[in-house]
């Protein structure tokens, strides 16, 4: 995972419930989960607030992959999948969207 994927998701999942944008005002907040351990993270800025969208600058040390010179995550595990938090529950881009078509409709 690195930006370029959090981009590539932005675009396909535009317009479908599965952004920030279209989500937020139904309580949505961008997260992120490690398949592997099933451990969810806010989105966070670097210095630790929440974040409005997706970034993985926030991510524990644990998760990151690799850094730029200046310290910015640049990637980081495989396992680390975007998506959101609702209640409490986490939810992957494609649930989201789900689940805004079900309450839209």
């Amino acid at each position: 995972m690195n930006q370029l994927i959090l981009e590539q998701e932005t675009i396909a999942y535009q317009g479908s419930g599965g952004v920030s944008a279209d989500n937020r005002p139904f309580g949505f907040r961008p997260a992120f989960r490690n398949t592997q351990t099933g451990r969810v993270y806010p989105s966070r800025f670097a210095d630790g607030r929440l974040a409005p969208i997706h970034m993985i600058d926030g991510l524990p040390d644990e998760l990151v992959v690799t850094r730029s010179a200046a310290g910015k995550v640049t990637s980081v595990k495989h396992s680390v999948q975007s998506g959101f938090t609702l209640n409490g529950c986490f939810y992957d881009r494609n649930e989201a969207a789900r689940y805004l078509r079900v309450v839209s409709s």
